[in-house]
């Protein structure tokens, strides 16, 4: 019997559609990455009986990233970055072992039938799934069609059968899209931010933000934004004057008339015309009109347009929203959510879909009305030739859903069924009164049937005052007539919404990509999120703005993005050379790049003006090496310390908090150490800042701390405080935080474990002296007499962490509250919050320390 591997996007995925296609009959067990399942059934395929096995990846299998030396900024020129860096593929995710899990599952299999998302990037994903497992499957005979694509837009058994029915092959071209966009992406993106964050953060300590970053399309992003805000720093409100009049209708009645000149901006002419209406006593009516006008339905439901509503009425950042919408889409609640289109196609089974609501408590009687009176046909839209637009596909309650996932359904769901109701219309009166020489109006809106905003509530017409039946020639008594004093005001800041629009309109990102690049932006503290969700520029954000449009404008503005954008979608219609456009590409931002350079002083005039300098930024904190002065702790984004005398900076670890570690002095280069935390629940261990930034032995890399160095002697090392192999990942050793007591802490030099042990001890000291048995290094603790645990009126015991039983009652294991991007490894084989006693794996040699240590000083010494 044959067999046919079938991938999909996600393992959610994969399970829904292994039931839908199975009828349920299928077997289930994990894969050997532990993240994806794999699913079996029988059934039949290309009308023989086969075994089916249903799998999937967990998002893109590889990415794009330079080769060697081309990914340390320190050892290459930004500008190889644009032509000579050699790129390769490698594995998106190492941990998750996709790629030899792929082929595990691959092996042997006869047909693949890839299920990825249906756009650009699933694509992608198809050709790097094949790339991994062809190799492994079993060779086509007679040139037999062994590859299969299906294409779907919604998690239902409708859409899925039809779709395993009508099986096609995946694009290459719309591949080749992604291919090109990554690799201009990588190339403009790293050569730009690795120059210029480079280039400030070695002159400004209070940038406050750990990459000034520019991004193809992420740059125009914020530039949209400092454009709105360059708009209302100039704008100059000017004074205006109106005229409102009051005419009585009856005894209890009165209509307030808008003035037909709208304002004026001299105020002696409002004052004239104020003068030459106010003694009139009567209005008269100059002309009435009754119209009857329709407020159309909303076209149907693209991305763009759901992510607008979630920012503006939902309170819903662009990427969360975008994320909550998959996750519906995974469990089958709505339609792809990522589409441009606004048009249903001919066959969409629009009663179908409504039907599935006819049940729900918010609306079951507006859709069984709609039901029995005759949908109306949705407005023709636009129609992209991608997905059809986002569809409700199961009806759901909000005790099922909760939160912003139910609040998200209920919007796509009150937009489905507007889309088939009919356009709301109503009566608009209008009636032109004259007072003096000025004409006045006033009108009115009476709702003759709601429509769609009787699901939509929100777009329903304003309730107004019914205005009274007259005619031409008719006369009202004048209440009051008086002159108001106004002035323009500026445009507010940009919303999310509106930011949208513009980045679709100028054709900035994709449906699928707009979300990450607002988010980037709000991360690298470009801009603030402010109230109404409003986007603020920070002064860094600004000042690089308007640095490009200093330098060069086009590196803000959306037309040469705009452009790009068009290319790469001619490749994806196979209508362009993918190697042509690259070269072109990369050829004019190289050219831009190196002008950029020539000309930073510009936006360097900018920084001077906002930023301090890093010699008058910081506050002492510990003493150089070189000259003995103190250097100044620079706490903003990136924490680092620079030493203004030799002006030199130093890196730092991030995410946690320095201090000067007791005075002491690294035995190398006499420099201060200092104390990284993560806090009290975390790690912490000393470092030497040079030693830090230049390694002192070979097998030491940049980012080490004391914990991870390996000189023979210094007290502070992993030679003197290591203790032995991690008990979760492979190439760290635990190590003795010396400045942990009372609370005495070991933990992973690599990965995030953290071993609590002998609380309340005085003393704890790593022996030279190793276990017989693991050969890990043996601790001698001095407890306190009061609460020491040991039998009797014994305080002082040497034993094995992992193998004496004393010490193994008194040993807690826990993850670090903050892990540490340079604690390389991650949290092991072992996922989440593990807990138990500390035991060493029996067998594992001890890395802790070398035999000869002068030997090994003179081997591993630069």
């Amino acid at each position: 019997m044959k067999t046919v591997l079938m991938v999909a996007e996600k393992p959610s995925l994969a399970q829904s559609i292994a039931k839908i296609l199975s009828r349920g009959s299928l077997s289930s067990h994990k894969g050997l990455n532990g993240a994806c399942s794999v699913h079996e059934y029988t059934g039949t395929f290309a009308g023989q009986p086969v075994r089916f096995k249903m799998t999937s990846v967990c998002g893109h299998v590889m990415t794009l990233d330079f080769l060697g030396k081309y990914n340390k900024w320190d050892k290459v020129d930004p500008a190889e970055l644009f032509s000579q860096a050699p790129t390769e593929k490698k594995e998106a995710n190492p941990k998750l072992n996709m790629v030899k899990f792929l082929q595990v599952e691959g092996r042997g299999c006869d047909y693949i039938v890839l299920w990825l998302d249906c756009d650009k990037e699933g694509e992608n994903i198809c050709f790097e799934v094949l790339d991994a497992v062809l190799p492994v499957m079993n060779k086509a005979h007679g040139g037999e069609k062994t590859v299969f694509r299906a294409r779907f837009s919604s998690i239902t058994d409708t859409d899925i059968c039809n779709a395993m029915a009508c099986l096609g092959e995946p694009d290459h071209n719309e591949a080749l899209s992604v291919d090109a966009r990554q690799e201009l992406d990588l190339r403009i993106g790293c050569a730009f931010t690795r120059f210029q964050t480079k280039y400030f953060q070695g002159k400004y300590g209070d940038l406050d933000s750990s990459l000034i970053s520019f991004g193809p399309c992420q740059t125009p992003t914020l530039g949209f934004c400092v454009e709105r805000h360059d708009k209302i720093q100039s704008f100059k409100p000017e004074t205006y004057w109106v005229l409102q009049a009051k005419v009585n209708t009856d005894k209890d009645r009165s209509l307030l008339l808008d003035w037909d000149r709208v304002r004026v901006f001299d105020r002696e002419i409002a004052q004239m015309f104020l003068n030459m209406t106010k003694l009139e006593k009567e209005a008269q009516v100059e002309a009435t009109s009754r119209k009857e006008k329709a407020k159309q339905r909303p076209l149907a439901l693209n991305t763009v347009e759901m992510l607008r509503v979630a920012s503006s009425s939902l309170g819903m950042g662009p990427q969360h929203a975008m994320q909550t919408a998959e996750r519906l889409y995974t469990q089958g609640y709505i339609s792809y959510p990522r589409t441009e289109t606004t048009h249903y196609p001919e066959n969409f089974d629009l009663k179908g879909s409504l039907r599935q609501q006819a049940n729900h408590p918010y609306w079951a009687d507006t859709v069984k009305r709609l039901l029995a009176e005759g949908i109306n046909r949705p407005r023709k839209g636009h129609d992209a030739g991608d997905h059809p637009p986002i569809t409700p596909m199961k009806s759901a309650t909000e005790a099922e859903l909760g939160g912003d996932a139910w609040r998200l359904y209920e919007y796509i769901t009150r937009h489905f069924i507007a889309t088939v109701s009919h356009d709301c219309k109503y009566l608009q009166s209008t009636i032109s009164f004259r007072i003096g020489p000025e004409l006045f109006t006033c009108s009115g809106k009476t709702v003759l049937s709601p429509g769609f905003t009787e699901i939509m509530p929100w777009q329903s017409v304003p309730l107004e005052e019914s205005l009274p039946t007259c005619q031409r020639g008719d006369t009202f008594p004048v209440g009051e007539v008086k002159m108001l004093e106004k002035q323009t005001s500026p445009p507010d800041y940009l919303t999310e919404a509106e930011l949208i629009t513009l980045m679709e309109k100028h054709g900035i990102g994709t449906d699928a990509s707009i979300p990450v690049h607002i988010n980037n932006i709000c991360q690298r503290n470009y801009v603030t999120v402010e109230s109404g969700r409003r986007l603020k520029p920070t002064n860094l954000g600004i000042v690089l703005v308007h640095g490009y449009y200093k330098i060069d404008a086009e590196l803000v503005l959306p037309t040469i993005r705009s452009a790009v954008e068009k290319q790469l979608n001619l490749i994806a219609q196979g209508k362009a050379d993918y190697r042509q456009v690259l070269g072109h590409t990369l050829d004019v931002f190289k050219r831009k790049f190196h002008y950029f350079v020539d000309s930073i002083a510009g936006m360097d005039e900018l920084m001077e003006v906002s930023f301090s300098p890093l010699a008058a930024t910081g506050k002492p904190l510990s003493r150089c090496g070189k000259c003995h002065r103190f250097m100044k702790y620079i706490q903003a984004k990136p924490s680092r310390l620079h030493c203004s005398h030799c002006d030199e900076t130093y890196t730092l670890p991030q995410n946690g908090t320095i201090k000067l570690y007791k005075e002491l002095r690294c035995p190398l280069d006499d420099f201060e150490l200092v104390l990284w935390s993560s806090g009290s629940r975390g790690k912490s261990y000393p470092l030497c800042p040079y030693c830090y930034n230049h390694p002192p032995f070979r097998d030491m890399k940049k980012g080490m701390g004391c914990n991870e160095c390996t000189h023979p002697s210094c007290q502070h090392s992993l030679s003197m405080l290591g203790i032995g192999q991690c008990v979760e990942c492979e190439s760290g050793v635990l190590v003795l935080d010396p400045t942990s007591g009372p609370k005495w802490r070991v933990a992973c030099n690599k990965c995030s474990v953290v071993a609590h042990c002998f609380e309340n001890a005085h003393r704890v000291r790593v022996s030279a002296d190793t276990c017989s048995v693991c050969e890990a290094a043996l601790l001698d603790v001095d407890f306190n007499k009061a609460k020491s645990p040991l039998p009797g009126d014994e305080t002082q015991h040497m034993g094995c962490v992992f193998c004496d039983p004393v010490f193994q009652e008194l040993v807690e294991l826990k993850h670090a509250a903050s892990c540490h991007p340079m604690h390389r490894g991650g949290p092991g084989r072992r996922q989440g919050r593990g807990r138990g006693r500390a035991r060493r794996p029996p067998g594992k040699p001890n890395p802790r320390r070398p035999k000869d240590k002068m030997s090994a000083l003179a081997a591993y010494f630069v």
